[in-house]
């Protein structure tokens, strides 16, 4: 018999996190403020307590992911007795400094504590190929593990727990970063009549060479020297102009390169000229001045 899970929150995320656990035979005790939205899940087999610490009391693992930290805090504490020996997994959104403070209220409390982040909407949940992020005491997550694998591939980050959020943060940031680039080029060439569909399948096959960029690069960082035996950042400011004129004679907006070019040209005026792109990161980080 697998291990039997509590899930507190039923929103659009935490029924697909209690369903993707029933697929895969875990027992699942259930609570949600408003008892409707878990009918489904009965239907499907789950238990569905009166109460947050009659749910919490019924499982080994309980997972939550509600609206925020102080409805969780709100939600937790007239039962919080319930919580000792038990292992908490918190998918809550929300800040580094929140989840190292939640840390603590729960280890006040005898529960062991994981801090962790959703990368993927609730239809990805369930699936081997999407990431959870998970940050806290290594012998929680080990006791775990095994359960946590019915949501996606579990990614442990370290004791820190506000090490999943931070990096949740910075994956997000990744993404509309990306996201935005693709929908930019999406709409150059779309001003020439090119269907998206047909542009994106060469935009992927981009970023598989991009990635080996980033390979590079983050040896660079790490290191602190770049060496601009690729492409330098002056060669990069040049470059960036020739996708600024064919934006700007074709009507698209054109506020992100512009947005991109100031930065690299602050990266050159420090000095990093003649380096590599990577050496932006020093005005990312806040360490490069003007020369």
């Amino acid at each position: 018999m697998k291990q039997p899970v509590t899930v507190l929150g039923l929103g659009t995320m935490g029924s697909a996190l209690a369903g993707a656990l029933l697929d895969r035979g875990h027992p699942v005790t259930a609570w949600n403020r408003t008892a409707e939205k878990a009918a489904p899940l009965a239907e499907r087999g789950a238990r569905l307590a009166a109460t947050p610490a009659d749910a919490i009391a019924a499982s080994p693992l309980v997972v939550a992911c509600v609206l925020d930290y102080d409805v969780l805090r709100a939600v937790l504490e007239p039962g919080a007795e319930a919580l000792r020996g038990k292992a908490f997994v918190n998918l809550t959104s929300g800040s580094p400094e929140q989840a190292q403070e939640a840390a603590g209220w729960f280890g006040s409390r005898g529960a062991g504590y994981l801090d962790g982040a959703i990368m993927t909407t609730p239809e990805g949940v369930g699936g081997s190929d999407v990431m959870f992020l998970y940050s806290g005491p290594r012998p929680v997550f080990d006791a775990h593990e095994a359960a946590l694998s019915a949501l996606g591939d579990p990614v442990y980050l370290g004791a820190d727990p506000g090490r999943a959020s931070l990096y949740d943060a910075a994956l997000l940031g990744l993404m509309w970063s990306a996201m935005a680039g693709w929908l930019h080029g999406t709409a150059l060439v779309g001003a020439e009549k090119t269907p998206a569909a047909e542009f994106t399948p060469v935009a992927i096959r981009w970023l598989a060479t991009v990635n080996r960029f980033l390979t590079r690069y983050a040896t660079q960082v790490d290191a602190g020297r770049y060496p601009g035996d690729d492409a330098t950042v002056d060669v990069q400011v040049a470059a960036i102009g020739h996708l600024i004129h064919a934006a700007e004679a074709r009507g698209v907006d054109n506020a992100l390169p512009e947005l991109l070019l100031s930065t690299m040209e602050r990266a050159s005026a420090a000095g990093h000229g003649p380096d590599s792109f990577a050496s932006l990161f020093e005005v990312f980080a806040g360490r490069a001045a003007s020369r």
